[in-house]
C-alpha cells in the first residue's frame, strides 16, 4: 500500500473532479468522471448501483484514479489501487449528500434518478504518483 502525501490528500479533499478507470469484462478500459472523497488513507467513490463502473469494480477490484487540481490542471495525482470495501444502504445514501455539499454547495444531491440506490467503493492506494 502506498500512502497519500499531504498534497495528494489536499487534492482529494478539495472539490476536484477525478477520473476513475475500471476494467470491462473483455479487459478493455472504461473511464468515468467522478466525485471523490477519502476515508483516512482510502479513496471513496460513490455511484448508483447497476452503472458500468459499479459492475466493473464488483467483478475486478483493480482501478486507476487521476485527479487534477481545478486551478492548475497540470498538477495532478495518479493512483493505482484496489477496491477493498463496498458499502450500500444508509451510509452510501448519506455520503452522496456530503459530496453534493462539497462539489455543488447543496444540501441534497440533485442528480438522483427515481429509486436509484447508492453504493460506496473504498479503494486502497497501491501506487501514488504526484505531478509535478
Amino acid at each position: 500500500m502506498d500512502e497519500l502525501s499531504e498534497r495528494a490528500r489536499a487534492l482529494v479533499d478539495e472539490p476536484n473532479l477525478a477520473f476513475l478507470a475500471t476494467l470491462n469484462a473483455d479487459g478493455s478500459p472504461q473511464v468515468s468522471a467522478v466525485w471523490i472523497d477519502r476515508d483516512g488513507g482510502a479513496l471513496v467513490v460513490n455511484t448508483a448501483a447497476g452503472r458500468v463502473k459499479d459492475r466493473n469494480m464488483r467483478r475486478d477490484p483493480r482501478v486507476a484514479v487521476s485527479i487534477a487540481a481545478r486551478e492548475e490542471p497540470y498538477e495532478r495525482i495518479d493512483i493505482r489501487g484496489r477496491v477493498v470495501d463496498i458499502v450500500e444502504g444508509d451510509e452510501a445514501e448519506r455520503h452522496i449528500e456530503k459530496l453534493a455539499q462539497k462539489y455543488l454547495d447543496r444540501d441534497t444531491y440533485p442528480g438522483r434518478k427515481g429509486a436509484e440506490r447508492r453504493v460506496l467503493f473504498k479503494i486502497r492506494p497501491e501506487r501514488v504518483d504526484t505531478r509535478p
